[in-house]
């Protein structure tokens, strides 16, 4: 099995040794390279092409956002995982609009770190409920109610039970709280999740989340 390689991006000289020391000692990860800014991030993921890159968003010159959706854009398979130091962060929640698989704290515990990076790397997002809460928090009044949105016509795809399951994403739920809400195996709920995504045109989990909240399906 071949090993997940990573890149660290961030101004910080310090940061990027210690998660280069955590993630070098743990078993099928690889660090392959590292970045100071933005620009430098997106010029050495062409060259490197690592399945996840870790991005700082707050950098001098380009900005991790930005730095974000060109790489996704040049690399739509890349896994970009937004690091910042504020759970309540509205510019690292531009990083998530801009094509970011997920958004981790920069002092989460080492085992986290590595978990949401195992994570994206197989393709599933990290939207954790406290990160969930703090978007709905910092878009309330941006967004439709509930009762009150316009529904797009995309969901009139979606099964009885796909809808569920997106309400559930849209909560913050993961794959096992959702399959113990609904009383259905973990594997049947990762079908649907990836059915939802699919007739939605959804990146994934990430944009489900967003999509939910755009459309008025989850309230405050």
């Amino acid at each position: 099995m071949t090993d997940t390689t990573v890149m660290l991006v961030d101004d910080q000289d310090l940061l990027r040794t210690g998660m280069a020391m955590v993630l070098g000692a743990q078993p099928g990860l690889r660090v392959v390279g590292e970045a100071s800014d933005g620009l430098a991030a997106v010029e050495r993921d062409a060259e490197l092409r690592p399945d996840v890159v870790l991005m700082d968003v707050r950098m001098p010159g380009l900005d991790g956002i930005e730095a974000t959706r060109r790489i996704v854009a040049a690399r739509p398979e890349a896994r970009v995982l937004v690091l910042t130091t504020f759970d309540l962060d509205e510019y690292a929640f531009g990083g998530l609009n801009a094509g970011a698989s997920g958004f981790l704290l920069k002092d989460a515990p080492p085992a986290e770190l590595v978990a949401a990076i195992r994570t994206v790397a197989a393709g599933d997002a990290i939207v954790s409920p406290r990160v969930t809460r703090a978007m709905l928090d910092l878009y309330r009044g941006r967004l439709p109610d509930a009762g009150d949105a316009r529904r797009p016509s995309s969901l009139d795809s979606l099964s009885e039970r796909e809808r569920e399951v997106l309400l559930a994403i849209g909560r913050g739920l993961s794959n096992s709280e959702i399959a113990g809400e609904l009383f259905l195996s973990e594997s049947t709920v990762k079908t649907h999740v990836g059915r939802v995504l699919a007739k939605l045109e959804l990146r994934d989990r990430v944009h489900a989340v967003i999509f939910a909240y755009e459309n008025g399906l989850v309230g405050g």
